[in-house]
């Protein structure tokens, strides 16, 4: 009688650990303090070395992180927003429409080149990622990395990425962010 007490004792036990470990947060940034962006309705994980911009944001804008340089380091920048629902079959086109004109916003008259575009998900929705390189206008570059996350039938909400230069720990984590999202 005991070794069957035991045994399923033992056999709770696994079964316990098995659901801890299936559901524990596996984001890129689990453990990490959050942002919790009520107006979008997002919250995302702060990379180390990055913080909370509490100070006035545009309009289109409702929350944004960066990572100041440093010493010579490198610099980036995530902001959320929420727009207006966008269908999944949609998610392609609108989300390059907004990389261009926020293209256009952070380096107006300046050439801009769509490097990639690509369906994703984030937070297990269906979500489009557009890349864009800017020129700012004195010989360098500057990239930017829009997603646009279909969240329900009453709106999307996106996580613009902007960083110096791509395949840097600040585009890492800018993919980061995004990754960690989830949404009310």
């Amino acid at each position: 009688m005991l070794a069957i007490i035991a045994a399923v004792v033992l056999a709770l036990l696994a079964a316990v650990g098995v659901a801890w470990w299936l559901l524990r947060d596996q984001s890129p940034l689990a453990g990490r303090p959050r942002v919790t962006d009520k107006a979008a309705g997002v919250s995302y994980g702060i990379p180390e070395g990055w913080k909370q911009n509490k100070g006035e944001l545009l309009s289109a804008f409702t929350s944004t992180i960066d990572k100041k340089p440093v010493d010579g380091k490198k610099w980036a920048t995530v902001i959320a927003g929420r727009g207006n629902a966008v269908p999944e079959a949609e998610l392609k086109a609108q989300t390059e429409r907004y990389a261009w004109s926020n293209a256009e916003f952070f380096s107006p008259n300046e050439p801009s080149k769509l490097l990639k575009s690509e369906p994703t998900t984030v937070d297990g929705r269906a979500a489009h990622a557009a890349t864009v390189r800017m020129e700012d206008g004195d010989g360098g570059k500057l990239y930017m990395r829009m997603t646009v996350v279909s969240v329900n039938d009453s709106r999307a909400v996106f996580l613009l990425g902007l960083f110096a230069e791509p395949g840097t720990p600040e585009e890492a984590d800018a993919d980061a962010v995004v990754a960690s999202a989830s949404f009310d």
